[in-house]
């Protein structure tokens, strides 16, 4: 298990990647924001983008799913989040882009009254040509380590 007294602000990790499909692009925009250019190919053809893409969500929510996973990958003892500072949608995500997740811790501190410490770090997700789609900038609590192994 890896604890709060493990990370190192300028520790950077590769969290993994996600090859975002047609299909799911219009089930999350369907579901979660109806605009067309996220729930209609023909109507997205003709809008600002010239074709589908995912709602800004939709990344986040990709976002989320790889973090979990590769925290819980590598045994980090997360505890949620106390949420984001700053999210940007740099460019659209299209049917068939594969995105990969980045993260740099950039700043921790203790709790001063309970058993964890705050990370902020700094994600961006970029594309299969390397350009970024997304950045996120956030704060998860990690626990930190028991008394007994201190």
């Amino acid at each position: 298990m890896k604890y709060f007294e493990d990370v190192r602000v300028g520790d950077t990790a590769a969290l993994g990647s996600r090859t975002v499909t047609e299909e799911e692009i219009l089930r999350f925009g369907r579901a979660y924001d109806p605009q067309p250019f996220h729930t209609d190919p023909d109507a997205a053809a003709g809008s600002l983008f010239g074709g589908l893409i995912a709602s800004g969500w939709h990344t986040c929510a990709i976002t989320m799913r790889l973090s979990v996973e590769a925290m819980q990958r590598d045994g980090l003892a997360g505890m949620g989040s106390p949420g984001i500072d700053s999210c940007r949608w740099l460019k659209p995500v299209r049917p068939g882009d594969t995105l990969t997740l980045t993260r740099e811790i950039v700043e921790t501190w203790p709790s001063r009254t309970k058993p964890f410490g705050f990370v902020r770090s700094r994600s961006q997700m970029t594309n299969q040509a390397g350009e970024a789609v997304l950045t996120i900038v956030g704060v998860t609590m990690i626990a930190r380590r028991p008394e007994s192994s201190r």
